[in-house]
């Protein structure tokens, strides 16, 4: 961590000593020193931190060091904001400025004597350097040799797209449990707890029982409630309620978010009652509490419902298995047999151990006592190492024989964590300890938080490579260490959504309140850090509504804030006071994240951050941004999605450095293609050279905007809206010059069915040439509510397509889809609304080899599909939605053999009936009886949806 602050703080010198050198004056030289010092010691702090839990003298050296860097940071950034203030397009703007504040003696004195205070202080620091430097018998001119990852590439390869490791030992535990929730009173709830230690595997277990094929066939309505130590029970029943309704394809009410807990756990009663038979799991419950309170919501009825539960803690285990055929599932640690397996398949993927580290190997694992935590946590550590080396190997092991004598297999699963984290490479550290802003069990957008790694400067630039993909370069090497759990992903394999395992969050936790990484709070009276507070991340508390924020008030030093997060937070008026006392103080703040808060205008403070880089006002309020935006000449990421803002002022022109513009309202919730208002911007937003991702740019106002649009060559995502016919043309020619394009999504001018035709074949040669379309990875082309007619040529060029989205683009007969695309080697997913008038879609035989997700809706005309052998081989979704011609399920999908998930929603009565009324020894029954799940869904009446759910021999129809 301290080598990552020096760093960036010499990097920040070297910039002023470029920028600022006039400005600085006299002081030029004492900067010039203090740079040169922190250079020297950069290469022995990489080592010296790997070292540090060896010596506490080591580690004060180093706390001294970070301390010095961040308040060397501090001064200058209060120079260059008291003397410089803000550029008008340069130095010149505001030379006047500069000259008139220059004239303020008295605090260029109190500068002096601060850079003066810091260069004795540094000198003394590397005399402390050169002395543990001899001691250690450390050579800086290899440091960080072992831990610097010299050979990193950016890449989506196995530690993305293949299972972290091989589970072991897990089928029979879950065969069992599968007979346990099968088996018993069909008339009575049964509970199933899993009792075990942290790190044992509990919720994986329990993951992959309640997804099992056999479970979901037999309760069509489950869900899973991560509980956690700190329950907020009222939070957890709107959970539920949450997971229950989307289950069902049904709306959840409003009123749900102001009627008191007893009405959410009868409202969550009745609900169970009217569906039927349901599976729910309650994850890493710690309290019995939480069980007595829950078990009241949850009706026995007569349909043989199940609970699984996951605990820690035996009296919680015991407590909610209290009936005769309740069964409390106790979890062991892994044999030697399964421990050395899963142990190769993280380090070896699957081959033997080579025999000349087989005993170091076995001597580590004795080590990890058949915990898999700790197992995937070594093995990540040491699948990082040269296997030729077994010096390498040899170090691990002699570090765990004295780090892991400790009383409880806990306390050595946590070592055993603090020393893969003592092995990352320095430029890792900071942004591990990073997560320590997010709540236990949160599930953390992947994208947000490497955007917030580069606005805090924990990422390095690179000569050649793009910031972003040094960035998740850096979180594929945390997942490749096993460090970061991957929850969800993207169709093209790359993470969404990440969590980290509760053990782990511990000793981030830990290792953050050392170093003073980011000071948490939820509001609530406490003591804060006698250091001074940098990074403040603010979380809800179930009791903050009651606190009053001025009896901690005089606790709090905001001047040397650097970062300020909301993460969730609950009471407006809390949160309210918090953020004007932090913007009154903090005028050095660099990142300000202020997403979902009850902000209704940009408060005025925010534009006197000079230094900002980062703003979030996402799902706040906010309608309108104030010309004074402009003063945030740093700016480089600005996100106001899903606020009310619909138009910027020509003052963003100013902002040069902004990489990420994200203004844009969601309008239809229920629409994620084209319910969205974008935004009007000036008519020379070309001038924002540094744009990487514009969302969502209002094209309605003509062809200056598109043609603005081409001269953002450095554009990696764009989404346009409200385009119109006559700028089709314009667009294509953009589009030329945008070589680093990933991600298009574009919607037409035009209400209801009446969209433009948009011809997007022009410039065909130049689009579909090696030179454009070699950049266009994993492009997403979203063509929503725009009208096309002929597929455009180029399309079929995209050889690293992975999803596309036709919305009502109405091709004409002769113009099927699937003959542009079928050979397109990446394509992942499709979603076609409407944009077919044909009869009849065949997918070839060799066809759709990548396929895995695909939806067909609102083709009038569509009369019959077929499906050869050998086309979409790995295909696992298949939506068919309102084809009122389609009288038969396609020809062919017994081929179909990966297909998982079968939803026909809206499709005509005979088709419906055909599927609804089968017979067990029919030819049309054994066409689908590998698919595990079919819903038909569609609207009675009386204007109820209703969902029918087929599972093999068993119908379960379902009223939601």
């Amino acid at each position: 961590m301290a080598a990552t602050v020096v760093s960036f703080v010499s990097n920040h010198l070297a910039t002023l000593l470029r920028e600022e050198g006039s400005l600085l004056g006299g002081l030029r030289q004492e900067v010039q020193l203090i740079k040169d010092e922190l250079g020297h010691m950069k290469a022995f702090l990489k080592v010296a931190e790997a070292k540090e839990d060896d010596d506490p003298r080591l580690q004060e050296w180093i706390n001294q060091v970070r301390e010095a860097a961040y308040d060397i940071e501090d001064v200058l950034d209060e120079f260059v904001l008291r003397f410089a203030g803000y550029r008008h397009h340069g130095f010149g703007g505001s030379l006047q400025r500069i000259l008139k504040a220059s004239k303020s003696l008295r605090a260029r004195h109190q500068v002096a004597s601060e850079i003066q205070s810091i260069k004795s202080r540094i000198k003394n620091i590397s005399e402390g350097r050169q002395r543990y430097q001899a001691e250690f018998a450390i050579d800086d001119r290899v440091a960080g040799s072992s831990t610097m990852t010299n050979s990193w590439r950016y890449s989506r390869d196995d530690a993305l797209l293949v299972e972290e490791a091989k589970l072991v030992g897990i089928d029979q535990p879950k065969q069992h449990l599968i007979s346990e929730l099968l088996e018993g009173d069909d008339y009575q709830l049964k509970v199933v707890s899993v009792l075990g230690m942290g790190g044992l595997g509990k919720t994986t277990l329990v993951k992959k029982v309640h997804e099992d094929p056999d479970v979901r066939k037999n309760f069509p309505v489950r869900a899973w409630v991560t509980v956690s130590q700190t329950c907020d029970f009222p939070k957890r029943l709107r959970d539920l309620i949450w997971q229950l309704h989307k289950e069902l394809n049904k709306s959840v009410p409003q009123f749900i978010e102001s009627i008191s807990t007893t009405e959410l756990k009868e409202f969550v009663k009745d609900f169970l009652q009217q569906v039927g038979r349901y599976a729910i799991v309650f994850d890493d419950v710690w309290d019995v509490e939480f069980w007595n309170e829950i078990k009241f919501a949850l009706p026995e009825g007569n349909y043989g419902n199940r609970v699984m539960l996951t605990t820690r803690k035996a009296d919680v285990a015991f407590a909610s298995c209290t009936e005769s055929q309740d069964f409390v599932y106790k979890m062991e640690p892994l044999s030697i047999e399964d421990s050395w397996t899963l142990f190769c398949n993280k380090i070896f993927k699957g081959n033997r151990c080579p025999d000349h580290l087989m005993d170091v190997a076995k001597a580590v694992l004795d080590k990890c006592d058949g915990l898999p935590l700790a197992i995937v946590a070594i093995g990540g550590l040491l699948a990082s190492k040269d296997v030729s080396r077994i010096d390498e190997w040899e170090m691990i092991q002699q570090s765990l024989g004295g780090e892991l004598e400790g009383t409880g297999k806990l306390e050595r699963v946590k070592r055993i964590l603090s020393l893969s984290y003592n092995d990352l490479p320095s430029h890792l550290k900071p942004c591990l300890l990073y997560l320590s802003i997010y709540p236990e069990d949160y599930l953390i957008d992947s994208r947000t938080l490497t955007q917030l790694w580069i606005a805090e400067r924990f990422v390095e630039w690179r000569e050649g490579m793009n910031i972003e993909d040094v960035a998740w370069g850096y979180f594929n090497e945390l997942i490749s260490r096993s460090l970061i759990q991957v929850a969800e992903v993207f169709y093209e394999g790359l993470p969404d959504k990440c969590q980290i395992h509760d053990l782990l969050r511990e000793v981030i936790l830990m290792k953050s309140r050392e170093q003073n990484m980011v000071t948490v709070t939820t509001g609530q009276p406490m003591t804060w850090p006698s250091e001074k507070v940098r990074r403040l991340a603010l979380h809800s508390s179930s009791n903050s509504s009651n606190i009053q924020y001025h009896q901690q008030r005089q606790f709090y030093s905001f001047e040397h804030l650097r970062s300020f997060i909301a993460v969730s937070f609950t009471n407006p008026l809390l949160s309210k006071t918090f953020l004007s006392e932090v913007l009154r103080s903090s005028k050095l703040l660099k990142v300000l994240d202020l997403r979902g808060e009850e902000i209704e205008e940009t408060p005025n403070e925010i534009f006197s951050l000079l230094h900002l880089t980062y703003l979030s006002l996402y799902g706040t309020k906010v309608a309108r941004v104030p010309r004074a935006i402009g003063k945030l000449q740093h700016l480089e990421h600005l996100n106001l999605g899903n606020t009310g803002v619909r138009e910027l002022p020509v003052e963003i022109l100013k902002l040069l450095k902004l990489r990420h513009l994200r203004v844009y309202q969601q309008v239809d919730p229920s629409d994620s293609d084209y319910g969205y208002h974008g935004f009007k911007g000036p008519s020379k937003l070309g001038g924002l050279l540094a744009l990487q991702r514009l969302n969502s740019i209002d094209a309605s106002s003509g062809s200056v905007i598109v043609k603005e649009i081409g001269k953002l060559t450095q554009l990696r995502v764009l989404y346009i809206t409200q385009l119109r016919r006559e700028d089709g043309k314009e667009l294509c020619s953009s589009l030329v010059n945008l070589t680093s394009l990933q991600q298009l999504r574009i919607a037409s001018v035009g209400k209801g069915y009446d969209f433009e035709i948009i011809d997007l074949n022009h410039h065909q040669h130049s689009l579909s040439s090696s030179s454009s379309c070699s950049f266009l990875q994993s492009l997403r082309l979203l063509l929503v509510r725009g009208r096309l007619e002929t597929m455009p040529v180029w399309i079929t060029h995209l050889q690293n397509l992975v999803k596309i989205n036709l919305s009502w683009s109405r091709l004409r007969a002769d113009e099927d889809p699937l003959k542009s695309l079928q050979h397109l080697p990446n394509l992942d997913a499709i979603n076609f609304c409407g944009c077919y008038q044909g009869e009849g879609l065949c997918f070839k035989a060799g066809g759709f080899q990548k396929l895995k997700w695909l939806w067909l809706k609102k083709m009038e005309g569509l009369r019959w599909m077929a499906v050869e052998e050998g086309a979409c081989p790995h295909l696992q979704r298949l939506i068919l939605h309102r084809l009122p011609s389609l009288e038969d399920l396609p020809s062919g999908i017994q081929h179909l053999s990966h297909l998982q998930e079968l939803y026909l929603y809206e499709m005509s009565s005979q088709l419906m009936e055909k599927v609804g009324n089968q017979k067990e020894d029919s030819e049309d029954y054994r066409r689908i009886a590998h698919i595990p799940e079919i819903d038909i869904g569609f609207y009675a009446d009386d204007g109820e949806w209703i969902i029918r759910r087929l599972w093999g021999k068993k119908k379960k129809t379902i009223l939601a």
